[in-house]
């Protein structure tokens, strides 16, 4: 099974071979399918005026998904109602279907009714998922995945389309960082450390544990006090990581930054090692985005080097 996490496997063209569908003959009395709604609410309208649920058949996939997807994006939930992990797949890619607003297209294929598609996608096993983008089929997935990679795997897709999905807030997140403002650093720890187990790769998770970690720090500190001994022990390692913790809850992270950038210069060894670390966490705190971030990395190359 590819990793839907891996764009390099994901994005194998001419995995399968759609010729044979692509000169099918479209039967002149059937009628176009019936856009379907999504699981849980009707399907807002895709910018092609069609629902964001579909069904594809062997007869029409070459007007429903190869033509439609040289304007949108067209992920294929292959399915069979006798297929339990299938019961738990397809509600999750259609209720992103939904959340994505048009910007990409589910068709739904009944692998059973549909022999033909089942062969030309060589359909071993099911759940299985694939894309076609630009009239191309793009390669995909076996196996009824967590809801996290599923969401990997459609940005992957939209992404090698071109297409700018519309931003949701992740409900993980909200209730992550609820927890964080409520002050349950423990509930907020759990969470954020779910996601980044589920998504490694979420910089917002990474953020808000780096988040937890600094609040855990400064508990009970009094921040006037903590920098003015900061000011009269310029060297000791530990007054200056806590003025430097201070300093970013204050909204001064950039003279954190320099802080710790300027002991660094100062100290060696293990403690130096200490302090670099502990800037970095700050600069995770505040993203990878973050402009004061990026001059800081600069200036902290230049300290170690």
């Amino acid at each position: 099974m590819s990793d839907p996490r891996i764009t390099s496997s994901i994005f194998t063209r001419g995995a399968v071979d759609l010729g044979a569908l692509r000169s099918t003959p479209q039967p002149t009395a059937a009628p176009a399918p019936a856009a379907r709604p999504a699981a849980s609410a009707a399907a807002p309208a895709s910018p092609s005026g069609a629902g964001t649920v579909i069904d594809v058949t062997d007869a029409d996939f070459r007007t429903e998904v190869l033509e439609r997807s040289l304007t949108t994006p067209v992920i294929l939930d292959f399915w069979a109602e006798w297929c339990q992990p299938c019961k738990q797949l397809s509600p999750i890619l259609e209720r992103l279907a939904e959340e994505g607003a048009g910007s990409w297209i589910l068709g739904k294929v009944d692998v059973d009714a549909n022999p033909g598609l089942a062969q030309a996608f060589q359909i071993q096993s099911i759940p299985m998922v694939a894309a076609v983008v630009g009239g191309q089929p793009v390669q995909g997935f076996q196996g009824a995945l967590p809801e996290a990679q599923v969401r990997q795997y459609i940005e992957a897709v939209l992404k090698a389309a071109g297409v700018q999905a519309p931003q949701h807030e992740d409900p993980r997140l909200a209730e992550a960082d609820d927890a964080m403002m409520d002050g349950d650093l423990d509930a907020a720890e759990a969470a954020y450390k779910k996601i980044l187990n589920e998504s490694p790769a979420d910089a917002a998770a990474e953020s808000g544990l780096a988040q937890v970690s600094l609040f855990r720090r400064v508990q009970g500190v009094d921040p006037g006090a903590t920098l003015s001994v900061a000011a009269g022990a310029p060297d000791d390692v530990r007054s200056q990581l806590l003025a430097a913790d201070v300093e970013v809850l204050s909204g001064n992270a950039a003279e954190a930054y320099d802080r710790l950038i300027k002991l660094i210069r100062r100290v060696y060894g293990d403690e130096r090692e200490t302090v670099r670390r502990h800037l970095l966490s700050l600069f995770t705190v505040a993203g990878p985005d973050d402009p004061a971030v990026a001059s800081a990395r600069r200036a902290l190359a230049n300290a170690l080097f």
